[in-house]
């Protein structure tokens, strides 16, 4: 299968298990892998395909901006399904960044779902 990566998109929201920690915006660094076929793409011109990079990397920002959530493990998981619901691709896997914790770089969980 063909794939697209998007790598280390940054948004930045209203995340944490506490209210405190949901209060302050909070940089997430969010990376996709798109499974799908792009065998059509590749005989047509680039001007489809950047439009279909923007428009992954738009609507995740869209479906981050609304409301908090508690949990990376959420945020990663809405992005898959959003993704494989508008049948942006057949498998995605998500990987969401988080940067709270002392003494280590980041947090992060990585999953992968398919229609």
């Amino acid at each position: 299968m063909d794939s697209i990566t998007i790598k280390d998109l940054e948004v930045q929201m209203h995340i944490g298990v506490t209210a405190a920690e949901r209060e302050r915006l909070q940089r997430l660094l969010i990376s996709l892998i798109l499974e799908r076929d792009l065998g059509e793409a590749g005989r047509t011109d680039m001007e489809s395909a950047t439009t279909s990079y923007d428009a992954v990397i738009n609507l995740v920002k869209q479906l981050l901006a609304h409301r908090p959530r508690k949990l990376i493990e959420a945020v990663a998981n809405e992005i898959a399904e959003t993704i494989l619901s508008k049948r942006l691709a057949v498998a995605v896997t998500v990987e969401v960044k988080k940067f709270c914790m002392p003494n280590t770089q980041y947090v992060s969980v990585t999953i992968r779902r398919t229609q």
